[in-house]
Formats: C-alpha cells, sequence, structure tokens
C-alpha cells in the first residue's frame, strides 16, 4: 500500500481513537461509567488495529510515525470541540449585579428556568447573585438572555457534579397522552 494511503488512513483512524479517549476521560469525571465504558471498548479496539498497522513499518517509514503522532495531536482537539458541542453535564451559572436585576430574573424564569437570587456586598456596595443550575447545554440560552438585558453583566459557569434534581426549561405545558401518564 502507498504509505501516503496508509499515513492518511493511520491519521485519521488516530484522530478517531484519541477523540473517543477524551470524551471517554470527560464521560469519567462527570461519572458516566456505561458511556465511558463503551467509548474505552472502542477507542482501544481502533488503538490496536492502527498499532499494529504502524508499528512493524515505522522504521522503514518513518513518516508513518509522523502521522500517527499528527493524528493523536489533532484527536486532541477534535475530541475538546466535540464534547462542547454536545455539552454533556450540569452547570451552575450565576450572574452578579446591582442593576437590572428583575428583568434578568423575570427574563430566565419566562424562559423557564429555575431562578434563585441572593443579596450580598461588593466592592462598590449591594449586589445580587442570580443563580441558576442548567443543563449544560443551555448555557449559551443562559448567557444570551442575560446579555439582551446587561450588555456587560459579570457572570459566572462552572461545571457542577451532580444534581438531585434538574429544572428543565420548558414553555408549553405536557398535554395529550404525555399529559395522561403525568396525572398517574
Amino acid at each position: 500500500m502507498n504509505i501516503w494511503i496508509l499515513g492518511i488512513l493511520v491519521f485519521l483512524a488516530r484522530v478517531v481513537d484519541v477523540s473517543l479517549g477524551t470524551l471517554r476521560t470527560i464521560s469519567i469525571v462527570q461519572g458516566r461509567t456505561k458511556i465511558a465504558f463503551f467509548l474505552a471498548f472502542i477507542e482501544i479496539s481502533v488503538w490496536l488495529l492502527v498499532l499494529s498497522a504502524v508499528l512493524p513499518k515505522v522504521v522503514e517509514s518513518p513518516l508513518l510515525g509522523v502521522f500517527y503522532a499528527f493524528g493523536f495531536a489533532t484527536g486532541n482537539v477534535v475530541g475538546i470541540l466535540v464534547e462542547k458541542r454536545l455539552a454533556m453535564g450540569y452547570t451552575n451559572f450565576r450572574i452578579i449585579t446591582s442593576k437590572h436585576v428583575k428583568e434578568i430574573t423575570n427574563s430566565l424564569r419566562s424562559n423557564g428556568f429555575a431562578v434563585t437570587t441572593f443579596e450580598g456586598e461588593g466592592k462598590d456596595g449591594k449586589v445580587t447573585e442570580i443563580y441558576v443550575a442548567s443543563e449544560r447545554k443551555n448555557l449559551s440560552t443562559l448567557v444570551k438572555l442575560v446579555k439582551e438585558i446587561e450588555p456587560d453583566a459579570f457572570y459566572i459557569a462552572e461545571q457542577a457534579g451532580y444534581m438531585s434534581k434538574i429544572q428543565r426549561p420548558t414553555m408549553v405545558p405536557t398535554t395529550g397522552w404525555r399529559g395522561i401518564q403525568k396525572k398517574k
């Protein structure tokens, strides 16, 4: 097989297996054991396949080692980008402000988010912390809603490990056959 074709295949396979490894590691950190198990199985299967193709030939064609290394490096970046797109897990989102508190909380609540506020004191006087616990995939919506009201708002988003109950944003009441199931 042409060394360039094999090199490209090695590169692509490494991107796949390292991306899966990145997702697996993030799943482990978040306590998602079933997902981590299946990702690990696929990851190591691809890795063994690639390693068995490269190892015997790398001495005679060092270029394969370069493809292998570039595949590894690219796989890390691709894995992180895929995880950001999937946005697995939960987030604690806090806005600390002294202005537009009612507008922000009303906007967040009208969009289905559970909001809790705390009074506090900052370097310039009284402030309010607006707290929302949500699925991470809703983070961009939360930021957008806050920025529409207060463009220079100070906010913090932190990864949350576990939540006892998640309030999902919903605008439409459950009706039809789904509503019947809820009434049981």
